[in-house]
């Protein structure tokens, strides 16, 4: 969820590294380009100052290293076409960062503009870890690998510039913010991210004519906005309150951690509806499930099974299916 944070700084990391120049999600292979931890204290450099790295630009991956020669056939690099590229994760280490337990062991992952990917995996693998990871979570540390969006290196970036900057996170379970109505929450966080974009923001009469349609879309009634954050919200309200964010704010690449935990067939349905609705060639969604179900209402392109800290299997719809006929004790048969 956005907040309204300053614009990002224009400073530059103390250093540079060798760019490609072309972001688009092509058959032909090149040579990896990798991120190292910053120098700035152990990586929270998640965490220090507001630096941003020179342009990192790459192509799609045709397939990453981890994955089977059968895992190879189900994630075809032709079809990807000439898509633009918008996360490429590569060798993504973390661990708690009061601990020191390691939870992610080396995740890669690529998407490309105007994909719907899910992973599915036990409790315990690293699913939400990995989304909170992404957004810049303070509770995680990262310890290696590189995670770049839209060509920039959110290892730099607070979590605060990777929302400004089209990141999108809806949670499981979605804190209430009381004395915060939902109609300034939403046209101060729609604000922040138009200043981002050199835009104009929009007075609250303008922004009211922004956000009526998108009520329609998630089959919300329009008083609604009136109250507070979450506050006495039921489950299924939450998670169409975090759908109307998304809607809202227009991120270009939208992480929905178990958007159908708690959610009746109806509501489900709302949901599901209103994400098919935001989904366009330029924007992407990666879904974080344990069931078939919600691939049933919002069909991904892939889906990539996490065990154990990495994503050991890509695949089709294929996958999901066997795990919801099987359990994950077929992983090693898909």
């Amino acid at each position: 969820m956005a907040s309204a944070p300053p614009s990002l700084s224009t400073a530059r990391p103390p250093t540079a590294v060798s760019l490609h120049h072309s972001r688009r999600c092509a058959l032909a292979p090149l040579p990896s380009c990798r991120i190292q931890p910053s120098s700035h204290g152990s990586l929270p450099a998640l965490r220090s100052g507001l630096l941003r790295s020179a342009p990192i630009v790459s192509r799609c991956a045709v397939v990453r290293a981890a994955l089977s020669t059968a895992d190879r056939a189900a994630t075809p690099a032709e079809s990807r076409g000439d898509k633009e590229l918008l996360l490429e994760v590569k060798g993504l280490t973390a661990v708690i960062a009061e601990t020191g337990q390691e939870i992610l062991k080396g995740v890669d992952l690529t998407i490309c503009e105007g994909e719907v990917h899910a992973i599915m995996g036990k409790n315990g693998s690293g699913k939400s870890t990995f989304a909170k990871v992404l957004v810049g979570h303070p509770d995680y540390e990262v310890t290696g690998g590189s995670m770049i969006f839209k060509g920039e290196n959110l290892l730099e970036m607070e979590p605060e510039d990777r929302s400004l900057a089209g990141l999108f996170m809806s949670f499981q379970s979605p804190i209430e913010i009381p004395g915060v109505s939902n109609a300034d929450f939403l046209n101060m966080a729609y604000n922040a991210r138009r200043r981002k974009l050199n835009q104009p923001e929009l007075s609250p009469i303008e922004f009211w004519a922004y956000v009526y349609p998108k009520l329609d879309l998630l089959n919300m009634k329009a008083d609604f906005l009136n109250r507070n954050v979450n506050e006495g919200f039921s489950g299924g309200e939450r998670k169409r309150n975090e759908i109307l964010q998304l809607a809202v704010l227009g991120a270009e690449l939208a992480i929905l951690d178990e958007i159908d935990s708690g959610l009746d067939v109806d509501a489900l349905q709302d949901v599901a509806k209103a994400v098919n609705g935001l989904l366009t060639p330029k924007n992407s969604v990666l879904m974080i499930t344990h069931y078939l179900r919600l691939l049933e209402f919002i069909e991904p392109r892939y889906i990539h099974v996490m065990d154990n800290g990495k994503i050991v299997k890509t695949g089709d719809i294929s996958i999901a299916k066997t795990l919801e006929k099987e359990g994950f004790k077929a992983i090693s048969e898909i």
